[in-house]
């Protein structure tokens, strides 16, 4: 009888003991992945804060990213969202709320790929609350966003003739996955946030101009329900697939793509009403609870993040009356290379709604119940000549102090765009960017090329010229 109790003891540790090898085999088998690239996670990677307003410091452009390749990511849940969600009809009251699309109602249907949807610029249905919310009710974009009209038979990542397939980083296998936790310096780092109630406020960003031509002119062109996203940058690099090594969302000119032309934006169809098939474009935010695009070799992962909110917002000169920009002019704003360039072009503004008279280069850590938003301005002061220049710049520029011109110039319209965003709470989203940026946020830019008809580009200065809301 003794024996067998010892027996069956002895038997019963061995048990124990070996529930216990599974158990922890079983727990670092599958380690979840949830936040394998959530900056959250990496709080003591990157470089020193520089400052709620600051410009970060140059980053060496000579770290290499090697972004980790998982063969199967596993969303271990939605992501959790930094505030209510809600429909601001003006960034700087979340508390707001403008009416939910009604499919029903006419004002609310759009056919984004009906070219002849030009409208009337003087229809009493034209815009004039540029904080209307668009398309509030879509869901956001999870996944792999590609255009599938796109033909086959162009050259290949590196510009020269290929196989006829586009190479995109958007599912591309990781050239150098290792074992590593390569998200650790894949950035962007704990340090490139900041709550914005510890900015020190001042003007508010979002206000109007009080002298010179203070009218706007919103084009309503969605927040890409339609999916048009490529790596493409036409202005910067014609005819390059993945010139740009970050994902673009766009809005208008439904045809844009590393192959635009003037020819092939001025016959394409648009998502804006009255006709314009103007093409704005700017790099996607993500959410990096979410793994997703784990595989992408320029580091850019993460959930894509579509806007709550997309306005695009022409406004005037605060020196005196503006005149009409060329059909064609092409724009840049900002430095996608800021981060290892310097800040002499970068243009980064970040805030949250509620909070617009305090103003970042970092990324904002919003209240609950406030929204993350980007506002990117436009030069607008144009050489009177040309609608491009070798840097894309120096055919237009920006105002001086007071809103002036300088000599030379001529004041145009400015594109104001205000990209309204529910992120995931905490430092946990990011803007796509080229790798050895580091997701900096100073490097927010956006991208337009003008193919408004002659027409509506009149209806617009008149509108700003006479301090009208349009």
């Amino acid at each position: 009888m003794i024996a067998s109790r010892r027996l069956a003891a002895a038997m019963s540790s061995l048990a124990l003991v070996a529930g216990g090898m599974v158990s922890a085999a079983v727990i670092t088998a599958a380690p979840a992945l949830a936040d394998h690239c959530d900056p959250a996670g990496h709080p003591a990677q990157g470089p020193p804060s520089q400052g709620g307003g600051a410009l970060a410091a140059p980053i060496d452009p000579r770290r290499t990213v090697t972004p980790r390749n998982t063969a199967s990511p596993r969303n271990t849940g939605a992501p959790r969202d930094q505030g209510v969600q809600q429909d601001p009809a003006d960034p700087r009251d979340p508390g707001d709320r403008q009416r939910p699309a009604d499919p029903q109602d006419p004002r609310d249907r759009q056919e984004p790929g009906d070219p002849a949807n030009t409208g009337d610029p003087q229809d009493p249905g034209n815009p004039r609350n540029p904080g209307s919310p668009q398309n509030p009710g879509d869901p956001q974009n999870p996944g792999d966003p590609r255009d599938p009209g796109r033909p086959e038979g162009r050259p290949s990542e590196s510009g020269q003739p290929g196989d006829g397939r586009r190479a995109r980083p958007t599912g591309s296998p990781s050239p150098s996955a290792t074992q590593d936790d390569d998200c650790a310096d894949l950035g962007p780092f704990v340090t490139d946030f900041v709550d914005i109630r510890g900015v020190q406020p001042g003007g508010d960003l979002l206000a109007g101009l009080t002298s010179g031509s203070r009218g706007t002119f919103v084009s309503r062109c969605g927040t890409n329900g339609n999916r048009h996203n490529n790596p493409d940058n036409f202005i910067v690099a014609p005819g390059v697939s993945n010139g740009a090594h970050h994902l673009h969302d766009y809005v208008g000119n439904l045809s844009t793509d590393a192959f635009s032309t003037d020819q092939s934006l001025a016959a394409a169809g648009t998502t804006c009403r009255f006709g314009d098939r103007s093409t704005y474009f700017w790099p996607v935010l993500r959410n990096r609870k979410v793994d997703a695009n784990l595989g992408d070799p320029d580091g850019n992962v993460g959930q894509v993040l579509r806007p709550r909110q997309a306005i695009m917002q022409f406004r005037g000169n605060a020196a005196g009356r503006v005149s009409e920009m060329p059909r064609f002019l092409r724009m840049i704003t900002g430095d996608a290379k800021a981060a290892t360039n310097g800040g002499a072009n970068a243009r980064a503004a970040w805030t949250c709604t509620g909070f617009t008279d305090r103003v970042t280069t970092k990324y904002p850590l919003c209240p609950r119940g406030s929204l993350v938003v980007r506002v990117l301005d436009f030069p607008s002061c144009w050489d009177g000549r040309n609608t491009d220049s070798a840097n894309h710049r120096t055919h237009v520029v920006f105002p001086g102090q007071g809103g002036g011109c300088p000599q030379g110039t001529r004041a145009i319209p400015q594109l104001r765009m205000i990209l309204t965003y529910s992120v995931p709470q905490g430092p946990s989203y990011a803007v796509d960017a080229f790798p050895e940026q580091l997701h900096n946020p100073v490097t927010d830019h956006a991208d337009f090329a003008n193919v408004m008809p002659d027409r509506l580009m009149s209806f617009v200065v008149g509108c700003v010229n006479r301090g009208r809301r349009c």
